[in-house]
């Protein structure tokens, strides 16, 4: 088992709506908003080699949206698409893009438009996989979450035969060396994939459950979650699994600086993160 963590690019976000009801005085000593409040983020995707196959968790936001839409969140440093011309990725050798959930920024990269404007898969020898529950979510939103799931990103996907699902059970083992649990107070029915490495290690790629070391401590979810509370309740859930394994890691989707970490219990009882030696190289586990 081997994972390698890929530069899906960077985008900004309104610092508010990303630390939602923490105020600014304290998240801005975390990550620094421009003057319109807006702060960079990462889109930090993993690839999973297991066997014969090469799994693609996340694919970022992708080259498709017009210009308007780029003005407003700013993707800069490339992309998933920039990632494959520079040789970091192969497309062609994907075997499965595992999508946590189908917010734009999650999900974008999982096409592109061709030149007669058809919507392609970028990766186009690889089954991409949801979960039923969410993609239906997804495809009749509610208004709060409807300018996330724009449809041109994964609705192509199951019209071209393209895309299975998850079964929906709780921390089930979608394939050897894999699980994958379940969280609903982002969006509904969010994926967190949890792999196990040959020598021990359990990574634990968090998703938009815990997308940055930033949002650790308890309050800090993000006003963008539908359900808020029930965040809190299943990051609690969350630690308590990751503490439970004798040596555990974090991938942080969205973190600016630190591509992972390792999840702490003080003497206070206050959950914290510290940042372990990288070994082998910075992006490979």
């Amino acid at each position: 088992m081997k994972v390698s963590i890929i530069d899906g690019g960077n985008f900004k976000l309104d610092g508010g709506a990303m630390f939602g009801v923490v105020p600014k005085s304290m998240w801005q000593k975390l990550n620094m908003p421009d003057e319109n409040s807006m702060c960079t983020w990462s889109m930090r995707l993993i690839l999973i080699e297991t066997g014969d196959r090469k799994i693609l968790v996340d694919c970022g936001i992708g080259r498709k949206q017009n210009e308007k839409f780029r003005q407003h969140f700013h993707p800069h440093n490339g992309d998933i698409h920039d990632r494959i011309e520079e040789n970091v990725i192969n497309p062609n050798d994907i075997t499965d893009v595992l999508l946590t959930h189908l917010h734009f920024d999650h999900c974008g990269g999982a096409l592109f438009t061709d030149e007669s404007g058809n919507q392609v898969p970028t990766f186009p020898n690889a089954t991409y996989w949801s979960c039923e529950a969410h993609f239906d979510w997804a495809y009749t939103p509610n208004d709060r979450e409807k300018a996330s799931f724009l449809k041109e990103n994964f609705v192509p996907l199951r019209e071209l035969g393209k895309l299975k699902f998850v079964p929906l059970s709780q921390g089930i083992e979608w394939i050897p060396g894999i699980k994958i649990h379940f969280y609903y107070g982002h969006t509904h029915a969010m994926m967190v994939p949890e792999i196990m490495m040959d020598d021990g290690t359990c990574v634990f790629y968090g998703a938009d459950l815990l997308p940055s070391s930033y949002h650790v401590r308890m309050p800090y979810v993000m006003a963008y979650d539908i359900r808020p509370l029930q965040t809190m309740q299943e990051k609690k859930k969350f630690y308590e699994m990751v503490l439970s394994k004798e040596n555990s890691l974090i991938i942080f989707e969205h973190d600016p600086v630190h591509p992972y970490g390792k999840l702490i219990l003080d003497d206070r009882g206050r959950y914290g993160i510290s940042f372990p030696e990288q070994k082998n190289t910075p992006l490979v586990f």
